[in-house]
């Protein structure tokens, strides 16, 4: 997907100036690129369902709803990735926003080039995960989507941003796997700020498979090393 010229993007933002911001820096990456935009959150769940794009860009801020709620419709129907390009910046925002299944959160202002390698390591992901599930280990079953995990019978749904990590750290299980490898498989590279956003996505991960989330018995830190999972039971 990353490599071919033509490419679905529905935008759903009500300032006109970050269209324009956003679909130039597509042209560096995508020249071909097709923008469907509206700055109605109803409209946008019409484009996602009618177009099923390649990727959504989701303002929060909307006139007749909250993006949250289109996050939420989109994720009934639909695992396209959705990237929140917001200028809310609280760590509430982030947590809610990633909790409700958005692959990326990004901050306005935002940096083109910071942009586009977020995007490109979401299109890449998306295509790769697909063909390395499922993956077992001891009472825990990651796949066959990226989203649902099995964890002694019981079915859980994850986020794709939590799925990935959740399956490095199976991959390597019993072993520490260092922020920087985290931050590849996510974004392709490492940037300034991963560390912190890998802290939220593996909070999140505790609270759904931890029985004490305070006090993790699966998914453990290593001060220096990264993160680990011990094998479950």
């Amino acid at each position: 997907m990353v490599n071919k010229p033509e490419l679905t993007v529905v935008l759903v933002e009500d300032d006109a100036e970050i269209i324009e911001a956003v679909t130039l820096t597509f042209k560096i990456r995508w020249p071909q690129a097709t923008f469907l935009s509206t700055d109605s959150g109803q409209e946008g769940l019409t484009l996602v369902e009618k177009h099923n794009p390649d990727l959504v860009i989701l303002d929060l801020g909307l006139p007749d709803t909250s993006g949250y709620n289109v996050l939420k419709e989109i994720r009934r129907f639909s695992h396209v990735p959705v990237i929140i390009l917001t200028a809310r910046g609280e760590e509430t925002d982030i947590v809610r926003g990633l909790e409700l299944g958005a692959d990326e959160y990004i901050v306005k202002p935002f940096r083109q080039m910071e942009l586009l390698a977020r995007v490109k390591a979401v299109l890449r992901r998306q295509e790769a995960v697909s063909e390395e599930l499922p993956l077992a280990i001891g009472g825990m079953t990651l796949g066959p989507s990226i989203r649902d995990l099995t964890l002694k019978g019981k079915k859980i749904n994850l986020t794709r941003t939590e799925g990935i990590v959740l399956g490095q750290l199976m991959r390597h299980v019993g072993h520490p796997v260092s922020h920087a490898v985290l931050a590849k498989a996510l974004w392709g590279e490492e940037y300034p700020g991963a560390a912190e956003s890998l802290k939220v996505y593996v909070r999140h991960l505790r609270e759904k498979i931890e029985e004490n989330p305070s006090d993790p018995k699966l998914l453990l830190t290593r001060i220096g090393a990264g993160y680990q999972l011990a094998k479950p039971e």
